[in-house]
C-alpha cells in the first residue's frame, strides 16, 4: 500500500510518499517513495510574534494545495499532516488549521510535544536492538524529543522546547538547558551501555560530513569536532564550501549544539544515524493502526 506523511514543522514541512510492503507474515518493509520539502519557516513568527503572519499562512495554504494534489495523483489509502511546535505557540493555530482544512481540503491535527515523541517512537523497530538501551534523539526546529529504550521496550518520552529555530533567536532560556539537564542526569546518565539515535536532517548531514561508513555509529568526540568545525564557518562558507542549502546553513550548528550537549549530559560516548524521522514515524503509525482496523 502506498501512505503518505505530512510534517508541518518549525523550520520546514515535509511531504512523505511511502510504499508499504508485507512480508508474509514476517514484519513489513516500508520504503520511501518521494520526499518533498519545503522551509516555510513557520518558527520565526510563531516565536517571535505569537502567531502566524497572513504571508506564511497563504504560503502554508498553498503548498497544502500542492501536497495534496500529489498524494491525489500517487493513489495513496491514508495520510495523516501532523503540526508541532511552532503551530502549537501560535495564538491564531485554530484560523490556520481551519483555512487550511477550507481550503485546501487537508486537516491538520497540532500535537503535543509528548504526542511528537510518541509518534517518533514508532521509528524505533528500524533502529532499535531488542538488546541494550537507547536512547532516541530528535532535533526541531521549536522542540526536541527524547525518549528512552530498554531491551526494546519504551521507558519514557519527553519533549523539551529547545529547537534550532529558537536557539536562532536566542528564545531558549537557561531553565530550559536545566531541566533538560537534570531529565538526563535523572533517566539515563547512570546507565553505562547507553547508545543514542539520532534523527532528523541536520543531524543526518552532520553524520554526511564526518565521513563513517554507512550504518556506523559516530562518535562523540567527532561530533564535536565537526560541529566545532561548522561554527568556525560562516554562512555564506557553509553553502560554497560544504553545499548546504541556506535553510540549513544556519541551523545546523545550533542543532549539532543541542544533540553535543544531550550526549556530554548523559554520557553517552555514540550516536547512530538512521534516515529517519517524524515523517517516517506518521507512516509507521497509519500502516499500525490499519492493521490494527483489519483484526
Amino acid at each position: 500500500m502506498k501512505l503518505a506523511a505530512i510534517d508541518i514543522g518549525s523550520n520546514a514541512m515535509r511531504l512523505l510518499i511511502a510504499n508499504v510492503y508485507e512480508r508474509n507474515g514476517e514484519g513489513v518493509n516500508i520504503k520511501k517513495g518521494a520526499l518533498y520539502r519545503i522551509p516555510l519557516r513557520l518558527g520565526d513568527d510563531a516565536f517571535l510574534q505569537g502567531a502566524i503572519s497572513p504571508t506564511k499562512v497563504d504560503d502554508l495554504i498553498k503548498t497544502m494545495i500542492a501536497y495534496r494534489n500529489i498524494m491525489e495523483v500517487s493513489k495513496i489509502e491514508g495520510y495523516l499532516a501532523c503540526a508541532t511546535s511552532a503551530l502549537r505557540d501560535a495564538v491564531n493555530r485554530e484560523d490556520v488549521v481551519k483555512r487550511v482544512a477550507i481550503e485546501s481540503g487537508v486537516h491538520i491535527e497540532i500535537i503535543s510535544g509528548a504526542r511528537e515523541a510518541e509518534i517518533i517512537a514508532h521509528n524505533s523497530s528500524s533502529a532499535i536492538s531488542p538488546n541494550g538501551s537507547y536512547l532516541y534523539i530528535d532535533v526541531g526546529g521549536g522542540s526536541t524529543e527524547l525518549t528512552y529504550y530498554r531491551d526494546g521496550v519504551r521507558v519514557v518520552s519527553r519533549s523539551f522546547d529547545i529547537g534550532t529555530v529558537r536557539l536562532l533567536n536566542n528564545l531558549v532560556p537557561d531553565e530550559r538547558w536545566k531541566e533538560l539537564r537534570e531529565w538526563l542526569r535523572q533517566t539515563v546518565a547512570d546507565d553505562k551501555a547507553i547508545q543514542a539515535i539520532g534523527s532528523g536532517g541536520n543531524i543526518n548531514k552532520i553524520y554526511k560530513l564526518t565521513g563513517p561508513k554507512e550504518g556506523h555509529p559516530l562518535s562523540q568526540e567527532k561530533l564535536a569536532e565537526t560541529v566545532k568545525m561548522l561554527s568556525a564557518l560562516s554562512m555564506d562558507e557553509r553553502m560554497k564550501q560544504i553545499g548546504l542549502r541556506e535553510d540549513r546553513a544556519d541551523v545546523i550548528v545550533p542543532a549539532g549544539q543541542i544533540v553535543l550537549s544531550i550526549l556530554r549530559w548523559g554520557k553517552i560516548r555514540r550516536i547512530i544515524v538512521p534516515k529517519i524521522g517524524l515523517s517516517d514515524g506518521i507512516v509507521a503509525m497509519l500502516y499500525q493502526e490499519r492493521m490494527q482496523c483489519q483484526v
